[in-house]
């Protein structure tokens, strides 16, 4: 069994709850937290690719 990458779980969940938060953001009709949350759960996810990439 292998170990659980704590750090990368953490981004992996964080870059979830992002875009979940877009969703809910568009149920509200708030174009300013759409795009808050877009760009940074595309943040997030590029920086848990280039820690997984700076890793190999």
């Amino acid at each position: 069994m292998k170990n659980i990458n704590v750090p990368m779980l953490f981004l992996a969940i964080l870059v979830v709850a992002m875009f979940f938060l877009v969703g809910l953001a568009i149920a509200f009709r708030n174009i300013w937290f759409i795009l808050l949350f877009l760009i940074l759960g595309f943040a997030i996810f590029g920086y848990g690719l280039s820690l997984k990439k700076r890793r190999k």
